[in-house]
């Protein structure tokens, strides 16, 4: 196989190439990604030389744009990886209230270039996860309460197919492949841009509070009993249990504790957010950063690390969350836990997202009332497989809760050799994770 495609941009590596290395990396550095070869394209056409590259040869194609989630792509060896880094160019047509994304831009990207015009785009948590891997998973926003998945306000999607065209994907072409790219994940193609609706949101009311891990039980009781009353849609929130490590760069005052912190998010008044709060408050939260903030800076206050780190996660919804339950996810997770956990977190769904509508794509609604997301560091491939062992338990403890279904952003692809057709090309995409985490 060459190394260098005919348009001088698609660069292909191959392994012992200079910078291979650096170019097979996912952003999850305890995925240790082993192609067949590496593809760099700049532009929709390089992707469609390297998808009928990967045809002659027999290989299969994987799309990466960060490698978040790279782990459910599993063994790579009869695989191009194309990761689509290059392609970051981000547009904003704010009459239309349209952002047009290139297959390798974040969010973070898209949304400063958003808030420029008074708009925001419906983002994940974490600000460098890349907009079409989330995106075609789902896509859990902060303000999806109130406008429904990422997925499911998607304009358009430019994809190359796996017979090697590129097309454009909408509500009156390739309708079909339109339905499946909005939620079914990236095994029919490889998206070289997307078209994604913006909304007039230039502040929210967001913030954190803060409570020793110690009161995690009674916090918890406390915001099921929130999220269970007659919430607005406006209003998003997590509740999460964080287990600081004692290392260094974590600040001196968190290192080696523990703690749970509620994150909220509130598109109405301070006000009316601050009466749904206040039984919480009562439980005298430590720290109170609730505030009113531009929209931009929700990209930072879930508190993902914004540089390539190795963990092992998943993520799993649940139906219900009595009592029962969250006395089962302190026990495992909680401060009493042995658990090599980084944290558990619980994100509450609801609103749009639970609403299916009638133009939906692939994933037309989350079918449950919860997500839950566990994570831990994996400094080592020791360490991954010991922490993969704390997410099971944690998984397996909450099963009794579970919905009936998972949510497409974690669902593992299957990805089957091609040897029989252009749809067996395509193995799935990683580019997305369901937290944000859970929403990102």
């Amino acid at each position: 196989m060459p190394a260098v495609l005919a348009a001088p941009a698609t660069t292909i590596l191959m392994p012992g190439d200079p910078g291979w290395d650096d170019a097979r990396q996912a952003w999850n550095l305890s995925v240790d990604q082993h192609p067949a070869a590496v593809a760099l394209p700049g532009s929709a056409q390089d992707v469609v030389d390297v998808v009928r590259l990967a045809r002659r040869y027999g290989l299969r194609v994987a799309a990466q744009g960060t490698g978040h989630n790279a782990a459910p792509l599993g063994l790579l060896a009869d695989t191009i990886l194309v990761k689509t880094e290059r392609m970051r160019r981000v547009s904003i047509d704010p009459v239309a209230r349209i952002a047009r994304a290139q297959a390798g831009a974040v969010w973070l990207e898209v949304v400063e270039a958003a808030a420029e015009h008074g708009l925001a785009a419906l983002a994940g948590s974490s600000p460098d996860v890349g907009v079409v891997g989330y995106t075609i998973g789902g896509g859990m926003s902060w303000l999806g309460r109130s406008y429904g998945l990422s997925a499911n306000n998607v304009e358009a999607i430019e994809v190359v197919t796996a017979d090697g065209r590129l097309v454009r994907a909408d509500a009156c072409t390739e309708t079909d492949l339109f339905w499946a790219l909005r939620g079914g994940g990236g095994s029919f193609g490889v998206v070289t841009a997307i078209e994604l609706r913006l909304f007039p949101v230039t502040e929210v009311y967001a913030g954190q509070l803060w409570w020793p891990a110690d009161a995690a039980a009674q916090v918890l009781r406390a915001w099921r009993d929130l999220t269970q009353s007659d919430l607005p849609d406006e209003f998003t929130s997590y509740a999460r249990i964080t287990h600081f490590p004692a290392i260094p760069g974590i600040p001196e005052h968190l290192r080696g504790r523990s703690f749970v912190t509620l994150f909220v998010s509130h598109l109405g008044t301070p006000a009316e957010a601050d009466t749904l709060l206040a039984p919480l408050r009562a439980l005298r939260p430590v720290t109170d950063t609730i505030q009113t903030i531009p929209a931009k800076a929700l990209s930072h206050l879930h508190m993902d690390p914004e540089q390539p780190s190795a963990s092992v996660s998943d993520a799993l919804t649940l139906s219900s969350l009595p009592a029962e339950a969250i006395e089962t996810l302190v026990g495992v997770a909680g401060p009493g836990a042995d658990t090599l956990l980084l944290g558990a977190e619980l994100f509450h769904i609801g609103g749009e997202m639970k609403r299916a509508r009638p133009a939906s794509g692939a994933l037309a609604a989350i079918d449950a009332e919860y997500l839950l997301f566990a994570v831990g560091r994996a400094s080592s491939p020791q360490a991954a497989s010991a922490v993969g062992s704390a997410v099971a338990a944690v998984h397996t403890a909450m099963r009794p809760w579970a919905a009936r279904r998972r949510t497409s952003t974690s669902r593992k692809p299957s990805g089957t050799r091609p040897a029989s057709g252009p749809r067996r090309l395509m193995t799935g995409s990683a580019g997305s994770r369901p937290r944000s985490t859970p929403m990102t």
